[in-house]
């Protein structure tokens, strides 16, 4: 129901945007989260918007180069990464939840198949 796109191979300074595109319900009245996950490490929380007046929360580790935002309209979120770092290397998925605000996996209950996002040094 969620699928995500936009990952590909940048090189370090760079930018590229993620979208998530929802199909088969609407996530409107949900939050939309993007999360990470580098080879050998665990999943980490990037950013998150609420519904609504969409209220976003970031990962310190992104805050001042990643900006998330959604579309309701074409039920999409998406994830403009700017200024990109080798440490940005990861499998990025889009995820959804009724917590406002949340970083935490285990409150989301759909999760999209991630994109490949590589940054050469």
């Amino acid at each position: 129901q969620l699928q995500a796109s936009g990952g590909g191979l940048v090189q370090a300074g760079g930018s590229l945007r993620l979208s998530c595109a929802a199909a088969g319900r609407t996530f409107s009245r949900y939050a939309m989260g993007w999360f990470r996950q580098a080879a050998g490490k665990e999943r980490e929380f990037v950013a998150v918007i609420n519904w609504g007046a969409g209220s976003t929360y970031y990962a310190d580790s992104v805050k001042g180069r990643f900006t998330i935002s959604r579309d309701n309209a074409k039920n999409t979120v998406y994830l403009q990464m700017n200024s990109l770092k080798a440490e940005d290397t990861a499998v990025y998925c889009c995820a959804a939840t009724r917590v406002a605000g949340t970083g935490d996996p285990n409150d989301y209950n759909y999760w999209g198949q991630g994109t490949q996002v590589t940054v050469s040094s």
